[in-house]
């Protein structure tokens, strides 16, 4: 199996059943983004405590790029230090330039790393990700 076929199997397992979807009952901080070139668009709770990402969901509509980029971020981030979260953005940004990036701590994000060759593509697989930065930002 080809790299590119392993890549796309983690994006549509990620998008057909994604982790974390779904609505917290209790406080959370809610940030809602959408992209309006294309209409996806989400709604992302985080839940922090003491400089931790204790858990995160998310609900929204849109392609297999932005839908398995949210899910995976949620996964990513969970028990993360907020400088963890900000950092793994910081690089998961890098990896839409191109640049080469390894997340050693959540390896199934380098699936999306093929979206830098599809510019439009680039705001769908980031928009969980300014979400998240918004949420900490608004956290504060």
């Amino acid at each position: 199996m080809q790299l590119d076929d392993l890549y796309r199997r983690v994006i549509m397992d990620h998008y057909k059943n994604p982790r974390n979807r779904g609505r917290f009952e209790d406080d959370a901080v809610t940030v809602d983004l959408n992209n309006p070139t294309c209409g996806d668009r989400i709604s992302l709770q985080l839940k922090t405590k003491d400089g931790v990402v204790e858990d995160a969901r998310f609900t929204g509509e849109g392609c297999s790029i932005s839908m398995s980029s949210a899910s995976m971020m949620t996964e990513a981030v969970k028990g993360k230090t907020i400088e963890q979260a900000l950092d793994m953005a910081s690089r998961f940004s890098s990896l839409m330039q191109g640049e080469a990036v390894e997340f050693d701590d959540y390896e199934e994000l380098e699936a999306l790393s093929g979206v830098n060759k599809f510019p439009a593509r680039i705001k769908c697989a980031t928009l969980a990700w300014n979400a998240l930065r918004k949420g900490i930002d608004e956290d504060k």
